[in-house]
């Protein structure tokens, strides 16, 4: 097999801009006319940063098919948005058929080819000679029309079609979509949030005004282009990816695009911060309230991406006339929760009782009331996001009980208890949604469920899980209310799974369930601890199957991961907060240590385990 690519590809290193600039100057920018032209290979690549754009180079005279096929792919990984140099590969009828948006197939090293051997001179035009180049390699991910990114493994083959145009061959047949390596993937593409209104389904009433909680929809779009405003405005305007679309809306009308109409760009962003978005005609009657709800997904889109903080979002028809415009006073935070979610809490090794560590320094006190007693006897806690309020697990594994944080208060033991006699097959550590519902799993294994409880002190319902399985061995609730990230034990093997949480029934008989179960384990682990770490990013605690090493590591909730972070040691748990401006938590060897900017791991006093924050 040959490795395809590794041809002489024109390249600019330089300052990038910081992505807000790069913004702010959309449409104003002009393609460099000068430039070394060097070779740059597959390790050379996989170095590569945004930093550095690849132009690619256009076919020679008397290149052989596997050549063609070779410096077409390449040019598909240059920074051209319109993708002209790699069309220059393709017959002139074929150049308005490939659709290079279709899909990305990300592959571990980059395609490979046969060599092309094989001459059929009894296809094509009449008189050209024919040949089908085998391409092949092993899949990474793939992305959909969407730009949604989905991990994926096995074995790729597809096949390069080429014709004979006089003296020089060209591709007349492939399939739509573009091939990647990983490498080029990274330095081509950049995750962006989309933000959706959660649907709540039968909680939508008792939720009141939080039902504007907006949902992160992670995906992946070119970066280093000179419309990428316009392209994140428009991935917004498509709608949410298929994996989240049950459990989100989108106020945008059926249909409505960004004005094609008119000289100046449909979206903008002017010195002082305002952003504007003209919509096609689909969006000349948008009401009032829609429309408001429409800006404040776009504010909040493009500001996840700026780095200048936005005045505001204005949404116009397509004859520039304003419809409305969300200052940023009123603009909508990506979870629009009540509390801040700021605190810092554990269990103390030796009274078992509820510890709260303030500041930045290392020092832990109790908590106010009985979760703060040294008799408060607990295994795991969960503090709502309010911070008013916590659940707690006993130490038997058996009792599940809830109360305020408050002196002299009580707590209230729930009416969801396990039989289980050992207390690792109890109840898991429970966690909160931003509806003060509280989530837990009993692990018995003669009837090991997911069940919620209204205010945490409502009657348990059981939550249908019918992708499962496994066991629940631990939960973890985005502050939305829409997806759950579960930690599954299977043979011993312990999984990590995100799902979408569907609300039905009726406000009086709700009904539950957890589905469209999709796998996030890194590859070869088995996983501790799981916690959400950002809008879109959970922070994972694994240890390699075969008894390697422990790892923390941050992972997309499309699956797409990160490097991992330093470790400290055979850590227990880990924990996070949705705000990703707090510091990580982690428990190692009868210890809580808290993660600083730029510092290494704080050890916590007194001792303890099981660290959280608000959720």
């Amino acid at each position: 097999m040959r490795v395809l690519g590794g041809r002489a590809l024109r390249s600019l290193r330089g300052g990038a801009l910081p992505l807000g600039a790069a913004l702010l100057l959309a449409g104003c920018a002009s393609m460099p006319s000068g430039g070394e032209v060097r070779k740059v290979d597959n390790g050379q690549q996989a170095d590569a940063d945004a930093q550095v754009r690849v132009f690619g180079i256009p076919p020679h005279a008397g290149e052989t098919p596997t050549e063609i096929v070779s410096g077409f792919f390449e040019a598909t990984t240059s920074g051209e948005p319109d993708f002209a140099t790699a069309k220059k590969y393709l017959t002139p009828t074929f150049k308005s058929q490939w659709d290079p948006l279709a899909k990305i197939t990300v592959l571990a090293s980059g395609p490979q080819s046969d060599g092309g051997t094989d001459v059929d001179t009894d296809t094509g035009p009449k008189g050209a000679t024919s040949t089908v180049v085998a391409v092949s390699g092993v899949t990474a991910a793939k992305v959909d029309a969407k730009h949604a990114y989905q991990p994926a493994d096995g074995t790729f083959h597809t096949s390069v079609h080429l014709v004979k145009q006089g003296a020089e061959w060209r591709i007349d047949r492939l399939d739509d979509g573009l091939i990647l390596s990983a490498s080029d993937f990274r330095r081509i593409y950049h995750s962006v949030n989309m933000y959706y209104f959660a649907d709540l389904g039968s909680d939508a009433r008792r939720s009141g005004t939080r039902q504007q909680t907006l949902v992160a929809d992670p995906v992946y779009l070119r970066q280093q282009q000179t419309d990428s405003l316009t392209s994140i405005v428009s991935a917004l305007l498509d709608g949410p990816t298929d994996w989240l679309a049950p459990v989100v809306d989108t106020a945008a009308p059926p249909r409505v695009q960004l004005s094609g109409k008119g000289t100046q760009p449909a979206v903008t962003v002017d010195d002082s911060q305002h952003l504007r978005v003209r919509l096609s005609s689909a969006a000349d009657r948008l009401g009032h309230e829609q429309c408001m709800r429409l800006a404040a997904q776009l504010f909040a889109t493009v500001q996840g991406q700026a780095s200048a903080k936005l005045a505001s979002a204005e949404v116009q028809r397509e004859d520039g006339t304003t419809i409305c415009s969300l200052p940023s006073s009123q603009a909508l935070a990506p979870t629009n929760l009540v509390g801040t979610g700021a605190g810092r809490y554990f269990i103390g090794a030796e009274q078992h009782q509820l510890y709260e560590l303030l500041g930045e320094g290392t020092s832990a006190n109790p908590v106010r009331g009985p979760f703060g007693s040294d008799k408060a006897d607990l295994a795991s806690v969960a503090v709502r996001r309010d911070e008013q309020v916590a659940a707690g697990v006993k130490t038997d594994g058996r009792h599940l009980v809830v109360g305020p944080l408050v002196d002299g208060a009580t707590w209230q033991v729930s009416q969801l208890a396990s039989t289980a006699q050992d207390p690792k097959n109890g109840l898991s550590a429970p966690s909160w949604d931003g509806y003060d519902d509280l989530w837990v799993a009993d692990r018995n294994p003669a009837v090991s469920r997911l069940y919620v409880l209204h205010d945490g002190t409502g009657t348990p319902t059981q939550v249908d899980v019918p992708m499962l399985d496994g066991r629940v061995e631990s939960l973890r609730v985005a502050s939305d209310g829409v997806r759950m990230v579960l930690v599954v034990d299977h043979d011993g093997v312990k999984a990590l799974q995100l799902g979408l949480i569907r609300r039905g029934g009726t406000a009086d008989k709700p009904q539950f369930s957890v589905t469209d179960l999709r796998d996030l384990t890194p590859t070869g682990e088995t996983v501790s601890s799981v916690s959400w770490a950002g809008a879109s990013r959970l922070v994972v605690l694994g240890t390699d199957i075969g008894g390697g090493g422990q790892q923390i590591q941050y992972v997309s909730t499309d699956g797409s991961a990160a490097p991992a972070l330093e470790s400290i040691g055979e850590a227990v748990s880990v924990a996070a907060s949705e705000d990703p401006s707090r510091p990580l938590l982690a428990s190692y060897n009868g210890s809580v240590y808290w993660l600083p900017d730029d510092s290494n791991w704080k050890r916590v006093t007194p001792k303890g385990g099981s660290p959280v924050y608000p959720g």
